[in-house]
């Protein structure tokens, strides 16, 4: 039997870009997508501590070192800039190996989203 777990976790970063007009997704600083082991087009929920809004979508990679997270297309509508939010990704494993698995937590600097 699989289960779905938390994978990666990157706890409170703020938003600081919207972009309507994009076809849709977070764009994610790489530094941050690298050390929570989170790739390119991984489905990840978005948690938004401002308003309580909740989404699915799939990551694009930012500028490394930018401290960008960017909220495209119809999330846009769900995070502005400013807005504090978690970003989960999960894993589907056998249930025995769940058991042992430890996710990556991140707890970046929240003002400027880069590890600490």
């Amino acid at each position: 039997m699989n289960i779905e777990i938390l994978k990666s976790k990157i706890h409170k970063v703020t938003v600081t870009d919207a972009n309507l007009e994009y076809v849709g997704s977070i764009t994610i600083d790489e530094d941050l997508m690298d050390a929570a082991d989170i790739i390119e087009n991984e489905k990840v929920q978005v948690l938004n501590l401002s308003n309580g809004e909740r989404l699915e979508t799939y990551v694009i990679k930012g500028e490394r070192g930018s401290g960008e997270i960017c909220m495209n297309g119809p999330a846009a509508r769900k995070a502005i800039v400013g807005d504090v939010v978690i970003i989960l990704s999960y894993a589907s494993m056998d249930f025995e190996e769940a058991k042992g698995f430890k996710p990556q937590l991140l707890f970046p600097d929240t003002a400027t989203n880069k590890l600490v």
